[in-house]
C-alpha cells in the first residue's frame, strides 16, 4: 500500500535525495521549498508534487496543511540550513549578531516545530516523523549547532506527544555530505581534505548515505526506535 510523505526542503540536496528514494519505494510524495523554479523543476524530474512553502511563515504552513492529503504517513522535516553563510559578520555589533542567530533558529528549528505541529492531527497512527539534524549539535558551530541542537531536543518533546499513538521521531544528523547546497559555494580545498580526513571510512558522504538511513527509520523495522539521534558521518563524530 502507498503511503503519501511529506519532505520540506525537497527540491535539492539531501532532501531531494530522501524524496527521490520515497518515491523508488512506491511512494506518493510532496516536497516543499522557498524556491518555485527550482521546486517545479524538482518535482517535474522526480514526478512528484510540490507546494511552494517558507516553514518560518505560519500563514504559508497553513496554507501547506490546505494542500496535503488528510492523511500524512510520514514527514521529514529537512528545510533548513547554516543561514550565517548568507549574513554580515556581526563585527561585534550586538543588533547584528541577534539577528543571525534569529535567523538559524528560524530555519532549523521553528521550520520543524510549525511544521509538525500543523501536521500532527493528521499524521497517520504508526507514522514516523524524521528531523534532519547535523553533526554541528554535538561539535559546535555557532548558533547553526546551537539551531540543530535545539531541534534533537524538540525532538523528544514529539516523540513522547505522538509515541502513544504509535508514531516515532527521530533526527538524522549528518556530518560532511557532499553534493548539497550547504556550503553555497565557499568550501575551499583545504576545509575539505579536513573533513574528509576527520572521517574513519576516508570518503565524503553523500545525499543517498542520509536518505537511506531516512527510509529506514520510516520503515516497520524501526517501529520500537524513537526519540533517538542517528549519526551519519563516517567516524567522524563517535559515539558510545
Amino acid at each position: 500500500m502507498s503511503r503519501t510523505i511529506v519532505v520540506t526542503g525537497g527540491a535539492t540536496g539531501i532532501g531531494r535525495a530522501v524524496a527521490e528514494r520515497f518515491v523508488a519505494g512506491g511512494d506518493e510524495v510532496v516536497i516543499t521549498g522557498r524556491r518555485p523554479a527550482v521546486l517545479e523543476k524538482a518535482a517535474a524530474d522526480l514526478r512528484v508534487r510540490a507546494v511552494v512553502c517558507d516553514g518560518t511563515h505560519p500563514a504559508q504552513v497553513e496554507r501547506l496543511v490546505a494542500e496535503l492529503p488528510a492523511r500524512i504517513d510520514v514527514l521529514v522535516n529537512n528545510a533548513g540550513g547554516n543561514t550565517d553563510f548568507a549574513q554580515a559578520d556581526p563585527d561585534g555589533d550586538l543588533g547584528r549578531l541577534k539577528q543571525n542567530w534569529l535567523a538559524n533558529l528560524e530555519a532549523n528549528v521553528l521550520t520543524a516545530v510549525l511544521t509538525t505541529t500543523a501536521l500532527a492531527p493528521r499524521l497517520a497512527d504508526g507514522g514516523a516523523v524524521i528531523h534532519l539534524g547535523s553533526i554541528a549539535a554535538a561539535k559546535g558551530a555557532g548558533s547553526y549547532g546551537a539551531s540543530k541542537a535545539a531541534l534533537a531536543t524538540f525532538n523528544l518533546d514529539v516523540a513522547a506527544e505522538l509515541g502513544p499513538r504509535g508514531i516515532t521521531s527521530n533526527v538524522v544528523a549528518p556530518g560532511f555530505t557532499a553534493e548539497t547546497e550547504y556550503f553555497q559555494g565557499l568550501l575551499s580545498d583545504s576545509r575539505r581534505e579536513t573533513l574528509l580526513q576527520a572521517t574513519l571510512t576516508k570518503r565524503e558522504g553523500v545525499p543517498i548515505d542520509i536518505a537511506e538511513t531516512v527510509w529506514f527509520l520510516a520503515s516497520p523495522g524501526a517501529r520500537h526506535l524513537t526519540a533517538q539521534v542517528l549519526h551519519v558521518n563516517g567516524g567522524a563524530l563517535a559515539t558510545r
